[in-house]
């Protein structure tokens, strides 16, 4: 047998293949009929947020006209922060203006919202939180694109 017709395996080879995990889900609260964004207590538990003492700075992408995502971000100061306040099982933070003015329609729709991690400054970490409502996506209706299927009868 000829030296080039050879292939020769490597010790990765014979290692096999596992599927990795599934992350899990991302923590997640809801905007109320009030215009309250209300915290589930296990998703502070996830992040790590201590609701008794708890401030943020709430805050929102420059030159947007509707809210998309608000930003919590930690903080001592007690000037421009709000607290979180108990309300029902979770806790709130009362948003109602700053919502309305943001094109949210809190009362005719159930947002709900997903919560990332983020490097705010100086080793800050911050909140990203993506407003999206519980309704799915409606169906596409627009006119049809491309090629007619073979099997269409044409008129």
């Amino acid at each position: 047998m000829k030296a080039r017709a050879i292939k020769f395996f490597s010790p990765e080879d014979n290692v096999s293949v596992t599927k990795k995990p599934q992350e899990k889900p991302k923590p997640t609260g809801y905007i109320s009929s009030s215009g309250k964004l209300v915290l589930p207590p296990k998703t502070l538990e996830e992040l790590g947020i201590e609701p008794e003492t708890a401030q943020f700075k709430i805050g929102a992408q420059q030159g947007k006209r509707s809210l998309k995502y608000l930003y919590l971000i930690p903080s001592t100061d007690e000037n421009g922060t709000f607290p979180l306040t108990r309300s029902g099982r979770g806790y709130s933070i009362p948003l109602e203006l700053i919502l309305r003015k943001g094109g949210v329609d809190f009362e005719n729709t159930k947002f709900i919202f997903e919560i990332t991690l983020f490097n705010y400054d100086d080793g800050v970490v911050g909140f990203e939180l993506a407003l999206g409502t519980e309704e799915p996506k409606p169906a596409y209706t627009g006119k049809p694109r491309g090629r007619k299927p073979k099997n269409a009868v044409v008129a």
